[in-house]
């Protein structure tokens, strides 16, 4: 009877563990077009490193998802997903970065490179911390796939228009400018700017049929000119953080207004 019971428990522990592989496969499919990336960039196809890290995003934007609704989620899939992204936002985009527009720079171009993998790692660590102290409302600092997604969109943008030597790299005259963009992301990971999360329950029930036709316009956007709307969308997220920062700093604390309120009822 014993035996039995420890076969029905292995049994039942086997079954649980197969339904693991469907999150995991997942974030296995982001860890594969992050490496698809690197190796794309490596043999000069820049444009198609871009497009494997926006895939990249969409397998790991998923694989949480399917572990939630599968109630399969597990401190393994947190960490195999931690590591998977640091190659696919952080490794890839880097080193994608590095050959389309700072290898003639040097030293300093690599060293940018590496800031911004070391940032997005760091990045990476402080969210594996802080998951259970940190409202999920808003992220502290840039989300790694976002820092990645502006670095690869930038890489489309520019081939949209035709800002690139005959061999796909960037001009020589805006080299300087995407090692400032690279030091920038680095930055806004490890800052402490907010930025939204978009996973707020109530953002997605009770809309109306007019937010569904907006959602279908906006992806007919992405279709027919792809390479400039995700270099906008990657913009103005990664914009967003600083000018809300800004516009929360210049209004008024509210317990001055209350104060002020008793003092003239007073």
């Amino acid at each position: 009877m014993k035996n039995k019971n420890k076969d029905g428990r292995k049994r039942r522990f086997d079954m649980h563990k197969g339904v693991y592989v469907l999150p995991n496969f997942v974030t296995s499919l982001n860890l594969f077009f992050g490496f698809f990336a690197v190796i794309s960039a490596t043999q000069g196809d820049y444009v198609k490193a871009a497009f494997c890290v926006l895939i990249a995003g969409v397998f790991d934007n998923l694989d949480g998802k399917v572990a939630r609704a599968t109630n399969t989620t597990s401190q393994f899939g947190v960490e195999y997903d931690s590591l998977a992204d640091l190659v696919s936002f952080g490794l890839a985009p880097g080193l994608t970065m590095f050959l389309w527009a700072l290898q003639p720079l040097g030293r300093i171009g690599w060293l940018a490179a590496f800031l911004f993998v070391a940032c997005g790692a760091l990045r990476l660590a402080r969210f594996n911390t802080q998951t259970a102290v940190v409202s999920s409302d808003y992220f502290v600092g840039l989300p790694i796939p976002a820092g990645a997604g502006m670095a690869v969109t930038t890489i489309l943008f520019y081939d949209k228009l035709g800002w690139v030597q005959a061999n796909g790299q960037v001009l020589s005259g805006h080299r300087v400018l995407m090692l400032v963009l690279l030091f920038a992301l680095g930055f806004l990971m490890v800052s402490t700017v907010k930025y939204n999360s978009f996973k707020k329950p109530e953002m997605f029930r009770n809309k109306n049929f007019y937010v569904l036709i907006c959602l279908i316009l906006f992806v007919a956007l992405i279709a027919m000119a792809p390479k400039l709307v995700l270099f906008l969308i990657a913009l103005t997220y990664v914009s967003s953080g600083p000018i809300m920062l800004l516009v929360n700093r210049r209004r008024p604390p509210k317990n001055d207004d209350s104060k002020s309120e008793l003092e003239n009822l007073n």
